[in-house]
């Protein structure tokens, strides 16, 4: 390898530089990187990347319902439940067993249609707005036989239901018992006497407007909607007693409601045909 001396402009100091010949200059190549530091670098590049955002699901008429990642997460009410309310009805009725303590199976939420069950347009709009509060699409309820005076004819659509289970279950019974109940005009709680007997609850709604989806309209007919609350309770007190700790506001009168008795008239102590022209 030569030397060559090369003078600079400004200064004219000279220093030496060497001079490769082209088999030097092969080994003065850099390596090219490894498998192993190109997946790194993708991997860094993949992770620095946004995510896919995938849009929620939408119903057959265009409306948006419950994201299924939001579906998955344990919702608050479903929280307070495990680590609040079972310890306390497992202490107060001496429970065994974990399974023996009652809980919500099901929510069934039904909304009779009257005259608009003909008119397809009432009957889609009743199901847009039930499927905005609940979050899932309802089906069609078909009537079992003919009655003459309602103008009923069997298998003809007569209203809406939908079944709610799970995570859904317990966000409609939140948003009920925090938003709809207390926004209900003239609302002292409700009744406590409501309870089939077999540890399920009811309660309706006059108007499906108390819920902030359903936007208000001045002169526009309300519909209202039953809720049924199912449990695996045995008896009404345990159904009772779990329904208050979640939260829901029972009227502090507890007593049932009063039936005045019907006061008899002069004609009911008459026999057939006496005193009649």
């Amino acid at each position: 390898m030569a030397a060559k001396a090369v003078t600079l402009p400004s200064s004219g100091t000279a220093f030496p530089v060497a001079t490769t010949s082209a088999s030097a200059r092969r080994c003065l190549l850099l390596p090219t990187p490894s498998p192993r530091r190109a997946l790194r670098v993708v991997a860094a590049a993949a992770a620095e990347a946004p995510p896919k955002v995938t849009p929620p699901p939408t119903s057959p008429s265009g409306i948006v319902l419950v994201d299924p990642a939001e579906a998955q997460k344990v919702h608050r009410l479903k929280t307070v439940y495990e680590e609040k309310v079972v310890p306390l009805i497992t202490e107060e009725f001496g429970y065994t067993n974990v399974h023996q303590v009652p809980k919500i199976e099901k929510i069934v939420v039904n909304c009779g249609l009257g005259a608009e069950a003909g008119n397809n347009k009432g009957l889609e709009a009743a199901m847009k707005d039930l499927a905005s509060i609940t979050g899932q699409w309802p089906v069609k309820t078909k009537a079992k036989k003919s009655v003459a005076s309602f103008k009923i004819r069997e298998g003809n659509t007569i209203g809406i239901a939908v079944t709610l289970r799970g995570r859904i279950m317990y966000n409609f019974l939140d948003r009920l018992i925090n938003l709809g109940l207390p926004r209900t005009m003239d609302f002292l709680g409700v009744n406590p006497n409501s309870f089939d007997g077999h540890g399920n609850y009811s309660v309706g709604l006059r108007d499906q407007g108390v819920f902030p989806e359903i936007p208000y309209e001045v002169g526009g007919k309300k519909n209202g909607m039953d809720v049924c609350i199912v449990t695996t309770a045995k008896t009404d007190n345990e159904a009772y007693k779990l329904l208050t700790l979640l939260g829901v506001p029972f009227s502090e009168n507890k007593s049932g409601p009063v039936f005045r008795k019907k006061r008899l008239k002069r004609h009911h102590f008459m026999t057939k045909g006496r005193g009649r022209k």
